[in-house]
């Protein structure tokens, strides 16, 4: 059973990591690999409102996809995109990346081979990473102006999308601890974080909500 605090911290660190942008036409749209298609699904629907005129998916496997996504999740991605109506002309994939940072210098090198040039990015990710993506595409590549995007979901519609409250939360605890933890070692830049959020991340740890967080803050 979740508690209703749990519930409550979950979010609060929900609500926290969405950025509040408003999308607009940017050069190319970056959908960043992970177990949800909803992030294909995003991509796709910006590309279909003409926000975007190319697409970039990016993205290996990881220990949550490589059962469900064995070619890898930005091939799963493509797939999905196709389905959706996206021409495949307009789909670049890039498929070794293995975390957020590889995301952003492969995007990069993959663009740059096709002579793309960026001055402007949405970055598609699901809702709860939003901010710790931001943070760090503003760190690999402050060249660009970053537009995050995501599903338009409440925590309560994801949770039932992806029928796993626990995988959900320890993802949002994971995506907190990065945030106010990777600054320091160069990964992303620092975003101030209010205590109430801190204090939320804090109470989840103890109630056991450790499966995606380091390692040594697990204890």
């Amino acid at each position: 059973m979740i508690s209703v605090q749990a519930w409550a911290d979950a979010q609060e660190l929900w609500d926290f990591q969405l950025m509040g942008h408003e999308p607009r036409r940017c050069s190319v749209a970056i959908g960043l690999g992970s177990h949800d298609l909803g992030v294909a699904d995003t991509t796709a629907d910006l590309y279909h409102r003409g926000l975007a005129p190319l697409i970039v998916f990016t993205g290996a496997t990881s220990r949550t996809t490589r059962d469900v996504m064995p070619k890898g999740e930005a091939e799963h991605y493509r797939e999905r995109a196709l389905e959706l109506g996206v021409p495949a002309d307009a789909i670049l994939v890039e498929p070794r990346a293995r975390n957020t940072g590889e995301n952003i210098t492969l995007s990069r090198a993959l663009l740059e081979e096709h002579g793309v040039s960026v001055e402007s990015a949405l970055l598609v990710s699901k809702p709860y990473e939003e901010r710790r993506s931001y943070a760090t595409a503003c760190k690999v590549w402050p060249d660009v102006t970053w537009v995050s995007a995501s599903a338009a979901m409440t925590l309560a519609e994801y949770v039932d999308s992806i029928q796993d409250a626990r995988l959900v939360i320890d993802m949002l605890v994971g995506a907190q601890q990065r945030l106010m933890l990777y600054p320091e070692q160069g990964f992303m830049i620092s975003q101030e974080v209010p205590p109430s959020i801190i204090g939320a991340f804090e109470r989840l740890r103890v109630e056991g909500f450790t499966s995606r967080i380091i390692p040594d803050r697990a204890a």
